[in-house]
């Protein structure tokens, strides 16, 4: 494994700690899409526009706290997923994170260490 996929792996582990820990409270969350309530170590860290577009993979505005059968057997439930970010954030929101994901963007090492310990500081705060 390169270096690169190494700081990959760990920007996705602290960034979806971050997301699931953002969405819950005392410890439970709500899924996004179907509002199942379950303990944040038990959901996933769901993404209305997949991980393969770089632009948005790390966006929050892109991820929510997500049951495991929401996100990995149905898919996301993608429509569902943003109607509920256009209501958080407000109405285009997810049309704009499609827009943005479209560009082709790439993260060097630094700006990824610099992502992971922004996550990392955030989540030992909580």
């Amino acid at each position: 494994m390169t270096e690169r996929q190494k700081l990959i792996k760990e920007l996705d582990r602290v960034f979806s700690i971050f997301i699931r820990r953002r969405d819950a409270t005392d410890e439970v969350g709500k899924c996004i899409t179907c509002g199942k309530m379950k303990t944040w170590k038990t959901m996933d860290c769901g993404h209305f526009i997949g991980r393969q577009h770089s632009a948005t993979r790390w966006e929050e505005k892109n991820c929510a706290m997500q049951c495991k059968q929401c996100n990995g057997f149905e898919e996301g439930r993608k429509y569902i997923f943003a109607k509920r970010i256009d209501e958080i954030y407000g109405e285009g929101t997810a049309e704009m994170l499609l827009i943005k994901s479209k560009n082709s963007v790439k993260f060097d090492n630094g700006i990824l260490r610099l992502l992971i310990e922004k996550y990392k500081k955030y989540n030992d705060k909580n």
